[in-house]
């Protein structure tokens, strides 16, 4: 149990170091021979997922970019869908968007309105 926190942990520390896509490769494949030396299974799917997807992966490191808002903004909207189903006057989910995306800012100005 240990070791694979410890395992977990350097993965996450090589994508918090700030090198090259090569060098970001290097390490990753150290990591997965320390993972296969270890004997553990636990990394398996994600060690045949990180080999599929390397050039991909390894890629962050160039602009340290993703699209972690668009797919958290994405996830947001799906489940706000979910819990206004059935609602008759689309203007009503607008709004629900609106002020999940704005929330409380919205009513820091007492002069401001709740529809767009």
């Amino acid at each position: 149990m240990e070791l694979s926190y410890n395992l977990s942990t350097d993965m996450t520390a090589i994508f918090n170091m700030k090198i090259t896509s090569t060098q970001a490769k290097r390490k990753m494949n150290t990591w997965i021979n320390h993972v296969r030396k270890s004997g553990l299974t636990c990394f398996d799917s994600f060690i045949k997922t990180l080999t599929n997807h390397m050039k991909e992966i390894t890629n962050y490191f160039n602009g340290r970019m993703n699209s972690g808002f668009v797919e958290g903004a994405n996830n947001k909207i799906k489940v706000l869908k979910r819990r206004c189903y059935g609602l008759s006057n689309s203007a009503h989910l607008f709004q629900r968007i609106k002020l999940d995306f704005e929330g409380y800012a919205m009513f820091s100005n007492k002069n401001s309105t709740l529809c767009c």
